[in-house]
């Protein structure tokens, strides 16, 4: 969306004193809060809200062939519904880039680190596999919409299970599985948005924040051997990133992820 220039103005000099509206710093994360069981139809889903902005994730599982070059493995999709009731930015009709970045940058964060053991999915090699669908959609959208359809997909997919097949090896949607989704145990994978205005870095910005950006940088980081991992990275927005910034940022991410991971697991 548009933003004025004394609007932009205003939080460039706010930024610089290290100040923001809601009276956090610039690398200061909003309320986090998570609730699970949303849907009684999928396998696995979960209701995150960061500060105001709030999204719904739902996880289903079905049957289909796998991928050409991975007959050996179960299949991942992610897909973003982004309705008007979320964001006066968001239009009916087909998926402008927002609604097909969005679930490829999840996908990414998530695929690239290797939490769901794509290996175990297999029902019938190079002929019948499971197929994981990650559902997201965004009910209130108000900033740092990535991360928090991360967290969201990530806590869905901890809740998981695979369904029960009946004598004739199809879906038996009467029976309720306890059967959990085989995921990497503590492999947490989340994703990290710094979005750049004029010579500041901020995380978490809210809405009004970050249509004033000039670019956005999202990496993908989980924890393997007690070492933090950078799985994944994206860069978008015209403004360029100098290797001081993205130094800065190196500094500021195991820091950041060890705290929502903090946050997170009194909910996992």
């Amino acid at each position: 969306m548009e933003v004025t220039s004394l609007t932009k103005s205003k939080l460039i000099e706010m930024f610089s004193q290290n100040k923001r509206f809601d009276g956090r710093k610039l690398i200061d994360f909003r309320d986090l809060s998570v609730e699970y069981g949303v849907s009684n139809k999928a396998e696995g889903s979960a209701r995150v809200r960061l500060g105001k902005t709030e999204v719904v994730v739902g996880v289903k599982l079905g049957m289909g062939e796998p991928y050409p070059d991975s007959p050996d493995k179960g299949n991942l999709t992610v897909s973003a519904d982004l309705l008007p009731l979320a964001s006066p930015k968001f239009e009916m009709g087909p998926p402008g880039f927002e609604a097909i970045e969005l679930p490829r940058l999840v996908d990414r964060v998530i695929r690239e680190s290797h939490v769901i053991q794509l290996d175990k999915l297999v029902i019938k090699e190079g002929e019948k596999v499971w197929t994981i669908f990650i559902d997201i959609y965004p009910i209130n959208d108000d900033g740092n919409l990535i991360d928090v359809a991360t967290i969201g997909a990530l806590a869905a997919l901890n809740q998981a299970v695979i369904p029960e097949l009946d004598k004739d090896g199809k879906i038996d949607h009467h029976k309720k599985s306890k059967k959990k989704l085989p995921l990497e145990e503590g492999l947490l994978p989340l994703s990290f948005s710094f979005f750049k205005i004029g010579n500041q870095i901020v995380l978490d910005p809210t809405r009004e924040e970050e249509e004033a950006c000039d670019s956005r940088i999202t990496f993908g980081l989980s924890m393997w051997n007690k070492k933090h991992m950078i799985n994944s990275c994206q860069k978008a927005g015209e403004a360029n990133l100098s290797s001081a910034e993205v130094s800065k940022m190196m500094e500021i991410l195991p820091v950041k992820y060890d705290e929502i991971i903090a946050k997170l697991k009194k909910f996992l």
